[in-house]
């Protein structure tokens, strides 16, 4: 029998970026020094104490929308392409400023540091239920499917309340 491979999703790599965001950020690291792709990456993962990882797709389009505008510059070096911030660039952030600082303390509040190793723990084991599920679905019965689906809703129910929500 053929068996799909289930890939687990990974539900903590989520952004805090809003629509159009990132642009601030990289900016900021980009004036501290000037920086490839890759690195800025490396950098934005390390700012979230790697909660988040973020995709050569939502990196590249946002600094080439930068060069585009005259924000950043890019000159080959050693086989890779590098950013610099211009002085466009910077009079942007300066400009923005206030906005800029919003969008790195919306990050940090985001990451705590202090809640990152319980936020890590809890969505570990969502990881290990959704594994566990999907691996097994296949095999599983239609009864207990929807046994699994009654629990699963009552401890949704049970979450939204632990934690102020209302249930929708």
């Amino acid at each position: 029998m053929y068996r799909q491979r289930f890939r687990p999703f990974r539900p903590w790599h989520e952004s805090p970026f809003q629509r159009g965001n990132m642009k601030y950020i990289i900016l900021d690291l980009i004036k501290e020094k000037s920086r490839y792709g890759y690195e800025i990456m490396q950098a934005l993962e390390e700012l979230s104490q790697g909660m988040y990882a973020p995709s050569a797709g939502a990196v590249y389009p946002t600094l080439q929308m930068l060069e585009e505008i005259g924000y950043v510059s890019g000159s080959q070096t050693e086989g890779k392409r590098v950013y610099s911030i211009t002085q466009e660039g910077r009079q942007f952030l300066i400009d923005n400023g206030e906005h800029t600082e919003e969008v790195k303390g919306r990050i940090q509040d985001h990451w705590d540091s202090a809640h990152v190793g319980e936020r890590r723990k809890v969505m570990n084991q969502v990881r290990e239920l959704w594994q566990l599920i999907g691996q097994e679905f296949p095999d599983i019965t239609s009864e207990k499917r929807q046994h699994i689906s009654k629990i699963l809703e009552r401890t949704r129910r049970e979450i939204q309340v632990a934690i102020g929500k209302s249930q929708k």
